[in-house]
């Protein structure tokens, strides 16, 4: 019974020192917890109160800074059948290099000797040119010819005229002095009838002074005639000289007229001179545009037609061309509600397809594998999808802990980009993010120029 009893009682003690064992182990580890706890503690707070580069991210693609090296399509310039081909998808060309040869299907160029036909016209219409101004020459003449001879007509017509009316005023004249005479006639007449009756003149004396009167209205009625005479010549010189100035301006205005119609001649021939000139140029022109040229140097990338004998419209696309050498770019689209805070010159982190990278959005100085960029330009206008596109060029000169942009990047490979702002705690970006505001702006941003330097 004691040995049963003694056995117990160690049992007990044995389970006794494992319980409490346990007990100070477990105590330990809440201890270890605890210290580890608090370590984390105090070190998330330390963590809050770091600096975080606040940033603003964008995808696009790599595009060209410059819209001449973007790509761009070759076009034919006329309407033709393609003759041949002279480059292949892929090929380097150079500017002028031929890129196709396009033969003529319009019936009104057909004719291999065309610009020989126009110019045969063309010196037919000179000719016709030459004959008017020649006739212009001619009328000039003949309009002058008809002043000299008017002038030498009017001088003796006017002569004439003035002579009539010296004759009609000397006429004139003659007929009143013989009119007084005849009065006066007519007067001693009338006093020698009353001296006759009276006994003082005798019969023949009477007869006498009759025989005077009927002289002297004799030569009255002689005067008349010949007055009315000169009248009848000053009119007849008046109405010829009225002839002769109605005859040259008719002459003057068949003249003037025949000028006119030299004038329109030759004035049409040149227009149709002017006409054929502009054709000939055209067609020389134009048969200069049947050799479809590279307009730059770059690579053919696409060929839009096919075979040989195919129709091609004017202005149609024949292919595309990518220009050697583009100073290239990246384009990002940003939330419109991230534009207000971007200017041009802002600082950006770009990070190129294919090319392994490790980012970090709140310290970009530790980024691995990214490129330094700068906003170029921001469009004032929004996209399509509701965001606006940010041009980024690179930044130059390279600072000195990047590298320059690869000169592999083709346009349209992908890229990510954060355009950098301020430096903000931790726990300020952490309460922006849950709160979905905008990143926020300690000062205003700087000017353009002093962002560039």
């Amino acid at each position: 019974m004691s040995n049963h009893h003694q056995v117990n009682h160690q049992a007990n003690w044995e389970n006794l020192g494992e319980k409490t064992s346990q007990s100070l182990l477990r105590m330990r580890k809440v201890l270890v917890l605890e210290r580890i706890m608090l370590v984390a503690f105090l070190l998330s707070i330390c963590i809050l109160f770091l600096p975080w580069r606040q940033t603003i991210p964008g995808k696009g693609t790599v595009t060209a800074l410059r819209p001449q090296d973007r790509p761009q399509t070759i076009q034919n310039q006329i309407g033709g059948r393609i003759e041949r081909w002279h480059v292949s998808e892929g090929q380097k060309v150079k500017q002028g290099d031929t890129i196709l040869l396009i033969s003529e299907i319009s019936q009104s160029y057909f004719d291999p000797e065309l610009p020989l036909r126009l110019k045969e016209q063309l010196k037919a219409k000179q000719g016709s040119e030459a004959a008017a101004r020649q006739k212009m020459r001619a009328t000039e003449d003949q309009i002058g010819a008809l002043s000299r001879g008017l002038n030498f007509q009017l001088i003796a017509a006017e002569n004439k005229v003035k002579q009539s009316i010296n004759y009609v005023q000397s006429d004139s004249a003659d007929m009143q002095a013989l009119r007084q005479f005849y009065r006066v006639s007519q007067s001693r007449l009338a006093r020698y009838e009353q001296g006759f009756k009276d006994g003082l003149f005798s019969l023949t004396d009477i007869e006498t002074r009759r025989l005077n009167v009927q002289n002297d209205n004799a030569k009255l009625i002689a005067q008349e005639n010949k007055l009315n005479s000169s009248k009848q010549s000053m009119l007849i010189a008046q109405i010829e000289l009225d002839n002769i100035r109605a005859k040259y301006q008719e002459s003057l205005a068949k003249a003037q007229s025949d000028m006119g119609t030299a004038l329109s001649g030759e004035a049409s021939a040149q227009g149709d001179i002017a006409k054929l000139r502009n054709e000939i140029a055209n067609i020389d022109f134009r048969r200069g545009l049947y050799v479809v040229r590279a307009p730059q140097d770059g690579y053919v990338i696409k060929t839009m037609k096919a075979g040989i004998g195919e129709n091609i419209k004017d202005g149609e696309s024949v292919a595309t061309l990518q220009p050697e050498n583009p100073l290239v770019a990246a384009e990002i689209y940003v939330n419109a509600m991230d534009v207000p805070l971007m200017t041009e010159g802002s600082e950006v982190r770009i990070q190129f397809e294919g090319w392994p990278s490790v980012q970090f959005s709140g310290w970009p100085s530790v980024a691995v594998g990214t490129f330094a960029g700068r906003v170029f330009s921001i469009d004032r206008m929004v996209s399509a999808n509701g965001t606006y596109r940010v041009l980024v060029k690179q930044m130059v000169p390279v600072p000195q802990t990047d590298e320059p942009w690869p000169i592999q990047l083709r346009q349209g490979s992908g890229v990510f980009g954060r355009v950098i702002l301020n430096s903000v705690p931790v726990w300020y970006e952490i309460w922006r993010q849950l709160n979905g505001f905008p990143p926020s702006l300690e000062r205003e941003p700087k000017s353009v120029g002093n962002q560039g330097k």
